[in-house]
């Protein structure tokens, strides 16, 4: 029989012309991307993320939630755009990977999986503003913004929501007036994701206060270094810690005309189309979560003994890790099978709002699971499910709050039948 070892991250795979036979190396639990229908050139991607990631992502992790601080950002952004990471959707016209929302998915659940607030960082600053200058820029803006961004010599962030506008976020107050050449920007947001360090910004302001609220609404492209304009502190949140969050405050900001993103009071359409991708790519980052979770627990529970068993022989903890396993491989699937029919161009609010809703939830419960199982050691910070579980109530919250996800759920299957 022809038998071949194969090295994938940590394991070593025997492989036959009758099966194929993991034998555990260390402890990150295998991926089978045969059965999630994945392409050898996306399998690739994935082992080079991976051992990227846990070499230079994952060993700081709790380092960079304790202090709230990522020091070697800057450093790991460049290494990412080396990578063709940062770029993954980005044109290769714009010195981008021109790669699939399906690569960008495996990405950020891969880098979710080393930490869930790099995972964050990056999904904000690739999908969040650089696909949003992708798909709505002039080919004068992608040039000027994109290629840095693409190489990690800058780093980007998107500013949607307010102190008064969080889910209802076109009520947003930010008003931006037209002065000559430039518009002037007055008014604070809140709550964003990359704010103390980004260069480059998509932000959302009021052009038209005499419409109604949706309507009146232009995108921006910011530069950090524009007159007036200002971050607040650093926010002390729960989880995603070092994922840096803060206000930005705007104090007569100027602002060049050409910096207008797609067409003026028709910002909601920029917005509304990025919303739905958004929440799709963000769906991989409770999935990392998730197979973090299980790297972690599978381990423990196949080590820690109690009356001389492994706990993971006793059936109640083999029913757990037997749901988690279940769990984890029919949201990974789901969320490849949204990904790829975006791919197609095929778009589905209803389904970009089902993925995240059922990633995130899942991720909160499986976070749970592997507290309960590591016992003891799962409720103190030595080990990282703590940290997980704080990671992933984040995912519940952000990018439209889980209640949110099922009222765009159910209006949409309401619309199927009037």
């Amino acid at each position: 029989m022809n038998n071949s070892v194969v090295r994938f991250g940590s394991f070593l795979f025997t492989r036959s012309c009758q099966r194929t036979i993991a034998r555990r190396c260390l402890s990150h639990y295998p991926i089978d991307d045969v059965l999630f229908n994945l392409s050898d050139e996306q399998i690739q991607l994935r082992k080079t993320v991976f051992d990227y990631a846990q070499r230079e992502i994952a060993p700081k992790a709790a380092e960079i939630d304790k202090t709230n601080t990522f020091n070697d950002l800057r450093k790991c952004w460049l290494e990412l755009g080396s990578l063709g990471l940062l770029g993954i959707t980005i044109p290769t016209e714009y010195e981008g990977t021109g790669g699939s929302y399906t690569d960008h998915v495996i990405a950020t659940e891969e880098i979710s999986r080393a930490s869930g607030s790099v995972g964050l960082s990056y999904a904000a600053n690739t999908n969040l503003c650089m696909n949003q200058i992708r798909l709505n820029g002039t080919h004068e803006q992608k040039l000027k913004y994109l290629p840095p961004l693409c190489k990690g010599q800058a780093i980007g962030a998107l500013a949607m929501s307010e102190h008064g506008s969080g889910s209802d976020v076109v009520s947003m107050k930010l008003k931006a007036e037209r002065k000559g050449s430039h518009y002037i920007l007055n008014g604070n947001k809140f709550w964003i994701t990359n704010g103390p360090d980004a260069d480059v910004l998509v932000v959302y302001a009021r052009t038209n206060p005499n419409t109604k609220k949706q309507h009146g609404i232009t995108a921006f492209i910011i530069e950090k270094s524009f007159e007036g304009f200002t971050t607040g502190p650093k926010l002390d949140k729960l989880g995603m810690r070092g994922s840096n969050t803060c206000e930005l405050i705007f104090q007569d900001c100027k602002v060049p005309v050409e910096n207008v993103l797609g067409e003026e009071n028709k910002g909601v359409y920029v917005l509304m189309s990025g919303l739905d991708l958004e929440r799709m790519v963000l769906s991989a980052g409770p999935v990392g979560l998730m197979q973090a979770c299980i790297d972690l627990t599978f381990d423990y529970v196949h080590s820690r003994k109690q009356f001389d068993t492994k706990i993971g022989e006793f059936q109640l903890i083999q029913g757990k890790i037997a749901d988690m396993y279940t769990i984890l491989s029919a949201t990974r699937n789901y969320l490849y099978n949204v990904s790829r029919a975006c791919d197609k161009g095929h778009v589905c609010s209803k389904d970009c709002a089902g993925v995240i809703l059922f990633s995130a939830e899942n991720a909160v419960k499986m976070t749970l699971d592997a507290i309960q199982c590591l016992g003891g050691n799962g409720f103190i910070n030595d080990y990282a499910s703590g940290r997980l579980l704080r990671d992933a109530k984040l995912y519940e919250i952000g990018a439209g709050t889980s209640e949110i996800r099922r009222l765009i759920i159910g209006r949409s299957l309401n619309k199927e039948y009037s």
